[in-house]
């Protein structure tokens, strides 16, 4: 590894290998130029609400790569609320082969994520400014096999507006708290509604921190 990787990647480089999910030297930079990025930007603008780099490397970008061994290798992947570019961004620089859409509303974030995907050079990578609600229809010519939604609300919600840009076969995916299994049950009649099943479960904690966490992967069946 470059001795010019700070401490902080140092981390987020141990913590993946720690979830079986192995960053490559070159990801480890691009990761770098990431944080510096966003560390300089949320100076000025609000951006995160994390008050250290070390909370973003772990809640930021080492919770957006839990599920990512998960994912087909190829395929396309919306970001709803994608905000800083979290899972977004994360999930391109570990997996790049994937055609990204970010879907943000905040003009000065988009801007972000515009800089951002230009200073580390990603390829296949749409940036739409609107919101989810008043966008899908905008958004209807294409469907994605992957819809990430990190912290857009209850997950009825989530289901209700991302669900039906979702293929079949597709997997939609939701960050939620200790309280999954109460969303879920929530959700039943939505998830029964647009032929959503769990997919895969993923239970675990960062490191640093007592809350459990669940990440749901949904399924739209054929």
């Amino acid at each position: 590894m470059s001795k010019d990787i700070g401490d902080e990647i140092r981390l987020l480089w141990k913590s993946a290998a720690d979830f079986g999910i192995e960053l490559t030297e070159s990801e480890l930079e691009m990761f770098s130029i990431y944080l510096d990025e966003l560390w300089e930007w949320t100076q000025h603008i609000n951006l995160i609400g994390l008050s250290s780099r070390e909370r973003i490397v772990i809640e930021l970008f080492l919770d957006s790569l839990i599920p990512v061994p998960f994912f087909p290798k190829q395929g396309s992947m919306l970001d709803v609320g994608s905000g800083a570019g979290i899972p977004g961004f994360p999930v391109k620089i570990h997996r790049p082969s994937i055609k990204l859409h970010l879907l943000e509303s905040n003009a000065k974030k988009v801007n972000f994520l515009k800089h951002v995907a230009r200073l580390l050079n990603l390829k296949d990578i749409t940036i739409h400014r609107g919101r989810i609600e008043s966008q899908g229809s905008n958004l209807n010519s294409e469907r994605f096999g992957i819809i990430t939604a990190k912290a857009f609300g209850p997950l009825e919600q989530v289901i209700q507006h991302c669900a039906p840009l979702l293929m079949q076969g597709g997997m939609l995916v939701s960050f939620l708290g200790a309280g999954a299994n109460r969303e879920l049950r929530r959700a039943k009649h939505l998830m029964e509604r647009y032929k959503l099943r769990v997919y895969k479960a993923v239970r675990y904690t960062l490191p640093g921190k007592l809350s459990e966490r669940n990440t749901m992967l949904l399924k739209r069946e054929v």
